[in-house]
């Protein structure tokens, strides 16, 4: 799948050494079916090897090649994930049609195989562990298929996102890769009070901000992540009535990291996004407090400044509903905002009438 791509199980399979040729519906499942299966045991195995056998030279060796066979087929589904979701929402160009049934099962299996690779989570946490590449790749598969289907699996979801987030990769120093597996999920729940109140229960949105500021510090600024934290964040902030959010040194790496993303580019997608959650930002503060935190200086200022006035200039397209939005968020929030920023102010009224 990885040469030939996701279409490739939507072709009708000829069976070799014979002229039968198994249907793409079949074909399909059979696959599915044979990687879950082996992820079933290969997790069993895994567990037992890694909390309950003696620790031997032996036993690394098998826990390693296990975890090896393990990343393997959960790319596999991951593939077989994007291709039920493809053919399910019609998109892409499959030479056969995969019916509505069998894409019913799929999804009945996958739930099954994420519910246990949950459970895979929910072990290493009752044994204290979080570090470890098998780890960091079971919070891929569950954040490629949470999102597609974000609310599945919700309450073990729920219970263990706090662990998920606190997960490293063996070559990590802290975790970061864990949280950017789970943004398209969280940037869906997020629109909803309930998924909002998830993430405050555990600060997990102080991770997500963490996260994109770290993404800004790396080279190449991976766009698309940046937005999914950012719609994220935003989301959170609009349901921030039903959440304390307090002003910390947090906020303020984030305002420094969206002012750095927004001087990388010219696109109005970044200009706009990043000025729209820097409006949010800082509509909980005032100038005078940001101004007396050592991380944050007048130069800085004066780039948020510049921001602001860009995304207020900004041309927004008539089919373009979500920077028609995001601009209505920054006008009115700059006019609740403004008179605590005599310094945007005074740079926005030299150059935009609002």
């Amino acid at each position: 799948m990885s040469i030939l791509g996701e279409d490739w199980l939507s072709e009708d399979c000829k069976i070799q050494d014979t002229q039968n040729v198994l249907p793409v519906d079949k074909f399909v499942l059979l696959v599915l079916e044979s990687a879950r299966i082996e992820v079933a045991v290969l997790l069993n195995e895994l567990a037992y090897l890694k909390y309950e056998s003696s620790k031997t030279s032996e036993t690394d060796e098998a826990i390693s090649q296990k975890q090896r066979n393990l990343a393997i087929l959960f790319s596999l589904i991951e593939r077989i994930v994007k291709m039920i979701s493809n053919a399910s929402s019609s998109e892409g160009a499959p030479n056969q049609t995969i019916c509505e049934s069998t894409i019913m099962q799929a999804i009945t299996g996958l739930n099954e195989t994420i519910s246990l690779v949950l459970d895979f989570l929910q072990d290493a946490k009752d044994h204290g562990q979080r570090k470890g590449d098998d780890l960091l790749a079971a919070a891929r598969i569950v954040g490629s298929y949470l999102a597609e289907a974000p609310y599945a699996c919700k309450e073990k979801t729920k219970n263990l996102l706090d662990f998920i987030f606190s997960i490293e990769g063996q070559d990590e120093s802290r975790p970061f890769y864990s949280i950017c597996f789970m943004l398209p999920m969280l940037s869906q729940i997020t629109m909803e009070p309930d998924g909002c109140r998830t993430l405050a229960s555990f600060c997990g949105y102080k991770a997500v901000m963490d996260c994109l500021v770290k993404m800004t510090e790396q080279d190449g600024i991976d766009n698309g992540s940046m937005f999914l934290a950012c719609d994220t964040i935003i989301n959170f902030m609009s349901n921030r009535k039903s959440v304390h959010i307090p002003v910390d040194s947090c906020f303020i790496r984030l305002l420094k990291a969206l002012v750095t993303w927004a001087g990388t580019s010219n696109a109005s997608s970044v200009t706009m996004t990043a000025s729209c959650l820097c409006s949010m930002l800082i509509d909980l503060t005032s100038e005078e407090f940001l101004l007396s935190c050592s991380e944050f200086d007048a130069k800085t200022l004066g780039s948020l400044s510049e921001l602001i006035v860009r995304s207020l200039q900004q041309d927004v397209p008539d089919d373009d509903g979500e920077q028609f939005n995001q601009k209505q968020v920054i006008v009115s929030g700059y006019r609740r905002w403004a008179d605590r920023f005599p310094h945007v102010k005074n740079v926005v009224d030299k150059h935009v009438s609002v």
